[in-house]
Formats: C-alpha cells, structure tokens, sequence
C-alpha cells in the first residue's frame, strides 16, 4: 500500500492522476498540496494549503513516509512575467524534490517536464532551458527520479484553452495521430502513464513522449 504526494492536483494532468489514486486498491492515502482547498473529498485525501511553492518547511511532516510523489505545477510560455515562469518551473519542481529527499529519500518522483527539455540549459526558448534546468537539478539529488516528457497533451475532457494556438492543436489533433508516438498523448494517457511509473518504477530517467505511451497499460 501506498502513500502518494501531489503537487497540482488541479489541473489538467495532476486532476487524473488523482482520480487513479483515490481509485487505486494499491494506494491508501493521498496529499494534495495546493495554494487553495477544492471541494472534493474522499476518505484517502488530505488536502494541505500551501502559501509559498518554494519553502515547506512548515509542512515538512507530509513529506514523511512518501512513496510516490508527482510534481504537475506548470504555466503556459506567456501567461506569466518571464521571472515568475523561471521561479515556477524551476524553483518550485526543485523545492519540492529537496523536501522530498529530506524526509524520503526512498521515494520515486515524477515530474511533469514537457518535449523539448535541455538539459544542456542553452536553449534560447525559455521553455526548453528552464525545463532542462529543473530535470537536471532534480536528478542531482539522487531520488528515484522520473522527467516525463510528453508532446502535445490532447485533452480528453472540454477545457478551455489557454490560447489560439492550443485551440487550433485540438482541432488539429486528429492529424497529429498520424505523425507517430512522439508527438502527441491524451490526458488520460499521460496520467495512466505518470501513476504507473510512480507506483511501479521505470527503465529510463527520461521518457518521452512514445516511452510515456508504452507505461499506459491499466
């Protein structure tokens, strides 16, 4: 039996993942860090409010006894000043890893990356860099550590998106099907694809977007 830690559990990856956990016979508690409280409950959650991603100090408790944690947070390029995207991206994935080995260091992490990651950190796209940053601080810490790098995320529930171009990729998606297993994934997909790495492990560090689609077996 299991004991799970998610941070963004609200949107659109972190919700599913969710939803396998609390329905998983293999998992009997789940903590959900998030800034504001949901209206959700279950006998397995345990929602903890969390006013600043980049010091958990205060709940340092909740990152005891931990054996599969999943970092979703994210923000679209554009949708915040180029400071906050950096501190959400790198600064938050990376405290939440540093809490996670102080107080589980046997634990497997999952962290939500994107197609695209450097981890040389020469990308020009702020995207690409900051990612390949976060992965690389994250590895260093020696967790059981797991980047998973989808390409385009089809959303399988109505959404709405975050802008033009996300509109046209789901009309488009269709199309994108027949451009092979690298460059596109459904939600649930992903989801399914991210708990099961979490509960059982994986071969590589890295996964892409096709290495995503092979753990998708329920």
């Amino acid at each position: 039996m299991k004991r799970v830690l998610i941070a963004g559990a609200s949107g659109m990856t972190g919700s599913l993942i969710l939803e396998r956990c609390l329905s998983s016979s293999e998992v009997y508690e789940v903590i959900s860090l998030a800034r504001k409280r949901s209206s959700q409950t279950h006998p397995k959650l345990k929602e903890v409010i969390v006013s600043d991603f980049r010091n958990y100090e205060e709940i340092g408790s909740m990152f005891e006894n931990i054996d599969a944690a999943f970092f979703c947070i994210g923000v679209y390029t554009g949708q915040v000043p180029a400071s906050k995207f950096k501190e959400i991206t790198v600064d938050y994935a990376v405290s939440f890893a540093q809490a996670l080995k102080k107080k589980s260091p046997n634990a497997k992490l999952c962290l939500l990356s994107g197609a695209g990651a450097d981890r040389t950190e020469k990308s020009r796209a702020a995207f690409a860099r900051y990612k390949g940053i976060a992965e690389n601080r994250i590895s260093e810490l020696g967790l059981e550590f797991y980047a998973f790098r989808p390409g385009y995320i089809y959303p399988v529930s109505p959404r709405k998106e975050p802008n033009i171009m996300y509109k046209i990729l789901r009309i488009a998606y269709p199309l994108m099907k027949l451009m092979g297993p690298d460059s596109s994934i459904r939600s649930t997909e992903l989801a399914q694809g991210m708990f099961n790495v979490g509960l059982e492990g994986a071969e590589l560090e890295i996964l892409e977007n096709k290495d995503i689609l092979n753990y998708t077996s329920h």
